[in-house]
């Protein structure tokens, strides 16, 4: 099968990015894609990768990217027919302000449909099902075999979702509430690429605790938790929403600003333990990235309680979970008290990320569930 991914990126990742990455005269997209994808933001090539190494054909775009999709129109498109083109065009040559866009624009739609029209893949693969609008969808029908959402967040309103041929979701009760708008859905758990590992320097584990993740709106009981944690004990922090923050609190006074990628996953092969927590909308599931992320970089992990969590980890013995706040101050200071078990359950948690939840594994799961679900 022939798979077009498609990946709207974090706008100030996008930002930080291009400060260190300036696109001079004569640059390609080609090779401007390959930096973007070393940068080991998000899921990166990991989808891509894992398929081809199955024997697809799969490759990724940064959608709402308009330096390398400026790019990629330059090189692709003779005539850009929408008013913007100059301004998107110069974009790739000079400074660009990123700004936070919920869903596509009229610039990201044409040379979409320029791509997909060039690609025509088998699978569309729709990593944020929010951010493509339904008409768009429609109107690429008929250039791809089928189209499939993922979702992993709130499930955004007002939205048709029925131009999905199936949507997988890393949360357990979606599959369910998607079904019963008669929307094929299935349950497809989150991973970790190990190539990481030798992609980035392995430094000594300074930091004894830490937590790595962003402060919004969908974080209110985290937000409430982390403030607990930094009166309490010694932690430190990095994650998007630093700003939002009183300046005279502890969690500020021990929050170091937004990592990226490369950056991230350096700090937690830094961290001896990290601490985790789910947004609101996981209800009771564990489903989030940094499970797999902190495991994978040999960071002991200590989790949020849910009631799948065995069926990922064994708990005690490849991570640790907690129930409430005080629980958690509780068990950080015991296990600070016991580094020889955390290094245990540290090695263990990465064996068991690195043996069952890789991306070769994800994605041939996703094949399946393809083969399932909608047939080519």
């Amino acid at each position: 099968m022939k798979f077009l991914i498609l990946d709207p990126y974090y706008p100030s990742f996008l930002a930080t990015f291009y400060r260190t990455n300036k696109v001079k005269e004569g640059d390609n997209y080609q090779e401007l894609q390959s930096r973007l994808m070393d940068s080991l933001f998000g899921t990166s090539d990991f989808y891509s990768k894992a398929l081809i190494q199955l024997g697809h054909s799969a490759k990724e775009i940064v959608i709402n990217d308009k330096v390398s999709q400026g790019l990629w129109a330059r090189q692709y498109i003779n005539q850009i027919s929408y008013s913007a083109a100059d301004k998107l065009i110069d974009a790739t040559l000079g400074s660009f302000k990123f700004i936070k866009e919920r869903v596509m624009s009229r610039w990201e739609e044409r040379i979409l449909f320029e791509q997909i029209k060039t690609e025509k893949p088998d699978i569309l693969y729709c990593q944020n099902i929010g951010y493509l609008n339904s008409g768009f969808l429609k109107k690429i029908k008929p250039m791809v075999g089928r189209t499939i959402g993922q979702i992993a967040s709130p499930i955004p309103p007002f939205k048709n979702y029925r131009v999905y041929d199936l949507i997988v979701t890393s949360f357990p009760h979606f599959v369910q509430r998607f079904k019963n708008l008669g929307i094929k859905s299935a349950y497809l758990k989150l991973a970790f690429e190990p190539r990481i590992l030798s992609r980035v320097k392995q430094p000594i584990r300074k930091y004894d605790v830490t937590f790595v993740g962003g402060i919004s709106r969908n974080h209110k009981r985290g937000f409430e938790l982390l403030n607990k944690l930094a009166d309490n004990i010694k932690i430190d922090v990095w994650g998007y929403g630093k700003e939002s923050l009183d300046k005279n609190s502890n969690l500020y006074k021990c929050h170091h600003g937004a990592v990226w990628g490369r950056q991230m996953y350096q700090v937690l092969q830094q961290s001896k333990i990290t601490i985790n927590r789910h947004i609101d909308a996981a209800e009771n599931y564990a489903n989030n990235m940094r499970l797999y992320e902190a495991t994978g970089c040999g960071a002991m992990l200590i989790t949020d309680g849910k009631d799948n969590i065995n069926e990922l980890f064994n708990v005690g013995h490849e991570v640790e979970v907690y129930d409430e706040v005080n629980d958690l101050i509780k068990k950080i200071k015991y296990y600070q008290d016991h580094p020889k078990r955390v290094n245990k359950i540290a090695k263990a948690g990465q064996r068991r990320t690195i043996k069952d939840h890789n991306y070769q594994k994800r994605m041939t799961e996703l094949v399946d569930i393809i083969d399932k679900y909608c047939k080519i």
